[in-house]
């Protein structure tokens, strides 16, 4: 069958797939797989195949914000996806997780308007706890061996660089620059929640109504928190060691969770 949209026949996917935003990153994770071929390039969607690990994997870039997100995660799963994992960027809340940091989100508070047409207010996008788990225990092992004796903190997490290795609640949001009506960045923060991105929820919502698995993981960037204000710069070297170290984080704990599977 071929997708529409991505482009792609269903019998070409593998029944794992790693997320992002950027076709360049994602072309970028391919070159970390073992026997990696390009399926397809249509408008933001671009889809590579490998193995990892000695397991079939996919890496598909999905563009920025929840309704085009959403349709690659729909394609996907009609594909045959049944475990998804996005690695993006996100802005914090919080000090704690200055750029340089990495983040796996537990859940996501739906600011977007693209899950409100799918589900009910109230209804939590929730991650899988499976993958969650394999993701947290993947990037913070990473770390461990990066630095063979790493700092730990107060709540127990290995340091990263200039950041950290955290788990939590993230916010997903439609607009990325600032308008007339207020984001209530200040509310998130004081109920919990520690980075704001773009797609996260649409993939949890998407992948709880069609029976499928997902995670995310993203790398701090810069502050969106206005209180922490700073020059946004999302090229330093510090978001770039963040950046790889997710990758490499979703890549081990994609292959672990099929070994799991295949036991």
């Amino acid at each position: 069958m071929l997708l529409p949209i991505l482009q792609i026949h269903s019998e070409d996917m593998p029944a794992y797939a790693i997320v992002c935003g950027d076709p360049a990153r994602a072309e970028r994770i391919s070159r970390k797989l073992d026997g990696a071929k390009e399926l397809a390039f249509s408008r933001e969607y671009r889809t590579f195949v490998g193995e990892f690990e000695g397991v079939q994997m996919a890496v598909v870039s999905h563009g920025v914000g929840s309704p085009g997100a959403a349709v690659c995660f729909e394609e996907l799963i009609r594909a045959g996806v049944t475990t998804l994992i996005r690695v993006g960027t996100a802005g914090s809340y919080t000090a704690d997780y200055p750029a340089g940091s990495v983040i796996v989100s537990t859940a996501a508070v739906r600011t977007d308007g693209l899950t409100r047409q799918l589900v009910p207010d109230g209804f939590p996008a929730v991650a899988d706890i499976g993958v969650t788990s394999a993701l947290i225990a993947a990037a913070r092992g990473l770390d461990t061996r990066a630095s063979n004796k790493a700092a730990i903190d107060e709540a127990g997490m290995p340091a990263l660089g200039g950041g950290k290795v955290g788990a939590g609640i993230t916010v997903t949001l439609d607009a990325f620059f600032a308008g007339v009506e207020d984001i209530p960045h200040r509310k998130y923060k004081q109920a919990g929640a520690l980075a704001a991105e773009m797609e996260i929820a649409a993939l949890y919502i998407v992948s709880t109504l069609r029976g499928a698995r997902a995670g995310a993981i993203v790398a701090i960037d810069g502050f969106a928190d206005s209180d922490l204000a700073a020059e946004y710069d999302p090229h330093t070297e510090a978001v770039a060691q963040a950046v790889e170290h997710e990758i490499e984080a979703a890549l081990r704990a994609l292959a672990a969770i099929a070994r799991q599977d295949q036991a």
